[in-house]
């Protein structure tokens, strides 16, 4: 059987996730593996892709090998994604697995994108392991690897897939504006707002639906299209920012990312769909982003996104936007697409910036920090700026610090065990959890009274 791995990381073989695949392929000699360093290599396939294609058709299986940067695999390997479907190789016939690692971050949304194109490609699904950073170095870990390994190949042996549910495409129609009368609107101060996108040529649809929603938004606004941003490569994991925030890079765009972009009150990100994501140059924004390490400096700013393309078939696409929004504590005011709503997004854009809105997170938000909150407890002594952060905003919100409440609940447990005081308790124990509610709702009456 051979394998051809493309290996997302910018660290090559000194990457962590590799490791596994070296691994595997140590305990499965008559397997050929040959490896094709996509995410260290990129601007040389951005050149040439021909050594990459032949390696790619010899191969019976591909391999994907990625950590998951961002909710999603790495900027150099989603570009490498736009460079295979761009060559228009015919890979039917051929399987298709993905070996990831992370801190279980959203990897269900990386690896999600990894098989919708696949899918594309025509390449069947055979299966995804997603190891923790140290699965390798312990015994359980080892075993998942080969167990993995065994069920890949045994599925494509016996021509076993997992299904790949796609919606049908649907052609998205150009965007003609609808609010040009308003161009020449005075703008009101007092708001900085700034619309981050991924404006390439030919992206005419997007670029009418900015000019749409700066002409409609009654506040001023800046563009920032990050297709021109000088930027030197993606992030390269090298946490050389971890203690400073301070990038390795000297393209400067920590410094421009921090005074340009999040230093306005609200965020508006415009793009158009590319391969089931934002595209590669947007997601090396977000990935240069981990300038900031794991802190959600901007929280409590409203974001809003304008989507050129068929959102409604990318349910994946809307989890990470989702998400994206919940972990940092942003309002998402909306998503305007073609359908025609930007200007009821524009509408609440305005009313979540001037009226402060913050809403609980909820399971994407919750479930995401509590990954956060650990890894950076675990990692204080290196991530020092996130450490100081998390401290500073009470985000060590560990369980076991409530002792009182752990208390009461033991008092209740076995309370509610012994059979002659639970019958005895009846209906008390629902008046008796509702007791802190209907003091709030007493004085909220009584404050009422008084106006």
């Amino acid at each position: 059987m051979r394998i051809c791995v493309l290996s997302g990381s910018p660290k090559g073989k000194n990457s962590i996730t590799f490791q596994t695949v070296k691994y595997i392929a140590m305990n499965h000699p008559e397997c050929e593996f040959a490896t094709l360093h996509v995410g260290q290599k990129i601007r040389s396939y951005e050149r040439d892709m021909t050594a990459a294609l032949e390696t790619i058709r010899k191969a019976d299986i591909l391999l994907f090998c990625y950590p998951v940067y961002t909710f999603l695999a790495p900027s150099q390997l989603h570009r490498f994604i736009e460079l295979l479907k761009g060559s228009g190789i015919d890979l039917s016939g051929k399987g298709a697995a993905q070996i990831t690692t992370s801190k279980h971050f959203y990897d269900t949304t990386a690896h999600a994108y990894i098989r919708e194109n696949c899918a594309d490609l025509g390449l069947s699904w055979l299966g995804t392991l997603s190891a923790d950073m140290d699965d390798l170095t312990k015994p359980e870990g080892q075993k998942a690897a080969r167990d993995f390994w065994d069920l890949v190949l045994w599925r494509a042996e016996e021509g076993i897939a997992e299904p790949v549910f796609l919606p049908e495409k649907r052609p998205v129609p150009a965007y003609t504006r609808i609010y040009d009368l308003f161009d020449d609107m005075p703008k009101m101060d007092g708001k900085k707002v700034t619309i981050v996108a991924d404006l390439r040529e030919g992206d005419d649809s997007l670029a009418a639906m900015i000019d749409d929603f700066r002409a409609r938004f009654p506040y001023e606004s800046r563009l920032v299209n990050i297709a021109e941003y000088p930027f030197s490569g993606g992030c390269l994991g090298c946490f050389g920012c971890a203690a400073d925030g301070k990038c390795i890079y000297k393209d400067g765009f920590d410094t421009f990312l921090r005074e340009e972009i999040q230093s306005a009150d609200a965020i508006v990100y415009a793009f158009t769909i590319r391969d089931h994501s934002m595209g590669a140059r947007m997601k090396m924004y977000d990935d240069r982003q981990f300038c900031n390490g794991h802190r959600t400096v901007t929280m409590g700013s409203p974001t809003a996104y304008l989507i050129h393309g068929d959102l409604a078939a990318e349910a994946n696409l809307r989890t990470v936007i989702d998400g994206r929004a919940d972990v940092g504590r942003n309002f998402l005011a909306g998503i305007a697409t073609d359908s025609g709503n930007l200007g009821t997004v524009a509408d609440s854009l305005v009313y979540a910036l001037e009226n402060k809105v913050s809403l609980p997170q909820t399971f994407l938000g919750v479930g995401g920090m509590k990954i956060f909150r650990d890894l950076i407890w675990i990692m204080q002594g290196m991530m020092k700026a996130d450490h100081e952060f998390y401290l500073e905003h009470g985000m060590y919100d560990f369980p076991q610090k409530e002792k009182a409440t752990i208390l009461k609940m033991k008092a209740v447990g076995a309370m509610i065990s012994n059979p002659k005081i639970k019958s005895k308790m009846g209906s008390k124990m629902t008046e008796g959890m509702l007791m802190p509610y209907t003091k709030v709702l007493k004085q909220c009456a009584k404050e009422l009274e008084k106006k």
